[in-house]
């Protein structure tokens, strides 16, 4: 279960004190995604960005796959569930700039103001989820907590309902979507049609065993 939990102070680390824990990160590293300490005291490191998306994104259409509404060269389309993705940012890129390079891995072309990053922390068997303002950076938060994805996870997800920018949304965007809720809305509908006409045979069969004359 998913609770807000408050952000935690950034702590501004020195230069040998970055070059020790990217050396102990790198040290625990199992899949080869290690970190790269540069010169001039910038790191690099991948991070990995679940996508939790619950509304349709929009994609140029050549590159679209799945269930989708088109409109000219675009098209709106769920993104599958539990789609992970592993970026290589340095450790100037702020949450906004990970958002950006998303997007534009997915060759997204909706307005990034509409998605937030979160980070999940996992502690005495609860799951902490807090958003992440644009200024922070992901690949610091990465370092100091280790690589270990249960102990610290990025989510990508929609700004929540009240929070939604709609005058981010174009309107053959907000076209899109309500073609797409259209026709889940028609076939949940035909789903609970069937479930009751199968309820009905069972039940008039049912009335026809018991009122049968003998």
């Amino acid at each position: 279960k998913d609770v807000e939990k408050e952000r935690e102070p950034h702590v501004y680390l020195s230069k040998e004190e970055v070059k020790e824990k990217i050396q102990s990160y790198n040290s625990s590293v199992t899949d080869k995604l290690k970190m790269t300490l540069n010169a001039n005291g910038i790191y690099t490191g991948f991070i990995k960005v679940q996508m939790e998306l619950c509304r349709p994104i929009t994609v140029q259409s050549s590159q679209s796959q799945g269930r989708c509404a088109h409109s000219n060269n675009e098209t709106a389309f769920y993104l599958p569930d539990g789609c992970v993705n592993t970026l290589h940012i340095s450790s100037t890129n702020t949450v906004r700039e990970v958002i950006e390079a998303l997007l534009k891995k997915f060759f997204v072309a909706d307005n990034p103001a509409k998605f937030a990053l979160y980070k999940r922390c996992h502690k005495e068997d609860q799951v902490y989820t807090c958003k992440l303002s644009d200024r922070e950076h992901p690949l610091y938060l990465r370092l100091v907590a280790g690589p270990r994805t249960e102990m610290l996870s990025f989510v990508l997800r929609e700004h929540e309902t009240g929070e939604v920018m709609w005058e981010a949304f174009s309107i053959p965007e907000l076209q899109n979507f309500l073609r797409i809720l259209d026709k889940e809305e028609n076939e949940q509908l035909q789903i609970l049609k069937k479930r009751y006409a199968a309820y009905r045979d069972k039940l008039e069969e049912a009335l026809g065993g018991v009122w049968k004359p003998g």
